[in-house]
């Protein structure tokens, strides 16, 4: 049972647990700024990137994506300004037609394209491929200390390890100049904080963290853990410290009753199969979202 457990579950449950915190940190101050679609922009820009990318390359690796992300995330840039001033419409519509656009162009770019050799389509664009990510070189916990096992796990694992240890320095390293400047802007600038700066750098590393866990787990687990996890953790507390915190423990519940409720869900209610991981894990973030709007301690008032 162990060693089954640790080929076929531990990896793509870690990788779950990893997506979903990379991308609920920046999802924080996201929220708390009004941003939080954000998220949810970055996820829909990134695919045609990662699609024409992948169309140059051949493979899916971490930095043709990202390359492929960035050139994709300033063509929605010029886009919605340029239909901003030609159209005359507000930024919140401009940035909804340019959104959906590039996604949908992305779903047609998949289906064109030849994309058997590598885990990417229409499917995996949704929802991943976090079900296939096991680990066929580990014969028990003791693997964990074996380099020749080691060199056999998931390329996605220690690639969104390393997105989540990137995200969680940024945080850690701007932690005052980001607190400052999220909650009074004006105050940070007298101060001589680079606000424009920072916002754009809290956008890029939501981007990092959203390429990283996009190929593995999905645009659904990407938009779901950017939003849920934060704004659950708000309605439970009014300190932004304990704010991450919670939405680190929001994250990794979700993550870990998700594939848990995915895999054996259905048979408990006597069913014969299982149900896509990426969907329950985001159906659990909403479920654990909703208990804190209606159960939360703190709905309002300032953060410190």
């Amino acid at each position: 049972m162990g060693s089954e457990f640790v080929s076929l579950s531990l990896p793509p449950m870690l990788i779950g647990i990893f997506a979903a915190i990379a991308c609920a940190l920046p999802g924080n101050f996201l929220v708390l700024r009004k941003q939080a679609l954000i998220g949810d922009a970055i996820s829909h820009v990134v695919l045609p990137g990662i699609v024409v990318a992948f169309l140059f390359t051949g493979t899916v690796t971490t930095w043709p994506m990202m390359i492929g992300a960035a050139v994709a995330a300033l063509v929605a840039v010029i886009l919605i300004e340029a239909i901003q001033r030609l159209g005359k419409i507000e930024p919140g519509a401009a940035m909804g037609v340019v959104f959906t656009s590039m996604f949908a162009a992305g779903v047609l770019l998949l289906e064109r394209s030849d994309t058997s050799s590598v885990h990417l389509d229409v499917e995996h664009a949704l929802m991943g491929n976090l079900e296939s990510l096991i680990w066929l070189d580990a014969f028990g916990w003791s693997s964990l200390l074996d380099p020749e096992a080691l060199a056999g796990l998931p390329p996605e694992l220690p690639r969104i390890f390393i997105a989540m240890v990137g995200v969680i320095a940024f945080i850690w390293i701007f932690w005052r100049p980001l607190k400052i400047s999220t909650f009074d802007e004006g105050f940070a600038q007298v101060m001589g904080m680079q606000t424009g700066a920072l916002g754009l750098a809290l956008v890029a590393i939501s981007a990092v963290a959203a390429v990283a866990a996009f190929d593995a787990v999905g645009s659904i687990i990407v938009i779901a853990m950017f939003i849920c996890p934060p704004a659950a953790a708000r309605l439970m507390t009014n300190r932004l410290g304990r704010q991450v915190g919670w939405s680190v423990v929001f994250a990794i519940l979700s993550a870990v009753f998700g594939y848990v409720f995915a895999g054996y869900g259905p048979m408990w209610f006597g069913g014969q199969d299982s149900v896509s991981a990426a969907g329950m894990i985001a159906t659990v973030s909403g479920v654990i979202l909703a208990l804190a709007a209606l159960f939360g301690p703190a709905r309002g008032g300032s953060q410190a």
